[in-house]
């Protein structure tokens, strides 16, 4: 059973999840666009409505376990301008938009706390849904940067390496997946992905404040 906070906690994170989300995936379409590649664009998915992006069972595994997925957006590197730069930039793009959503949402909160007394059950709402939307897209940037097929920061890595060694990795992805789940549900990788949200959050706050400090 939710408790009252619980049960706030759920809702609040709801509309900062599709958020990021939506920002990320729609990043990925976008930058694989300017590189040459409309896949993503006549798959309907340069969108910034949720439901094109939604997975259903990813959504909530991350609500609720804080470990998701959204529906990738289809890239066909064929179309690239230049191939290694198309996929560094375009598995670039879903975490660097999720840092600078999270940025602003701590921007906007700093703001709304100045300027709107905490009084009311929908000040309350609106902080609580930043003050999530900074938490969420840090931690979605940084595991996203894990350097473990499928996320982003394996492709990344992988560019790096030779043609024989990526396709051994691409061709045993399934498994490498099954290893990232079981780190995830094992903790093990927590207490590491936890120390890099935390510098990410002091730049955020940091930022956030001297932004205030001069123009408020």
């Amino acid at each position: 059973m939710f408790g009252k906070e619980q049960l706030l906690s759920f809702i609040v994170s709801i509309p900062a999840l599709l958020l990021a989300i939506t920002v990320h995936e729609c990043a990925h379409g976008w930058a694989a666009y300017y590189m040459g590649d409309h896949t993503a664009r006549y798959s309907g998915r340069l969108s910034l409505n949720p439901l094109r992006h939604l997975d259903p069972i990813g959504a909530l595994c991350m609500l609720f376990f804080h470990f998701g997925w959204a529906k990738p957006v289809p890239i066909n590197p064929m179309y690239f301008r230049n191939r290694r730069a198309g996929i560094i930039t375009v598995s670039l793009a879903g975490p660097v938009s999720n840092f600078i959503l999270g940025l602003i949402s701590c921007i906007l909160l700093y703001v709304f706390s100045y300027f709107v007394p905490m009084n009311s059950m929908l000040s309350s709402f609106v902080l609580s849904i930043l003050l999530q939307s900074v938490y969420m897209n840090a931690g979605l940037m940084i595991f996203n940067l894990i350097p473990i097929p499928p996320l982003d920061g394996s492709k990344i890595l992988l560019e790096f390496l030779p043609y024989r060694l990526q396709f051994k990795v691409y061709q045993y992805e399934r498994y490498f997946s099954l290893i990232l789940i079981l780190l995830v549900y094992a903790g093990t990788i927590t207490p590491v992905l936890s120390v890099f949200q935390m510098y990410v959050l002091r730049f955020y706050e940091f930022v956030s404040a001297l932004i205030v400090n001069i123009f408020v």
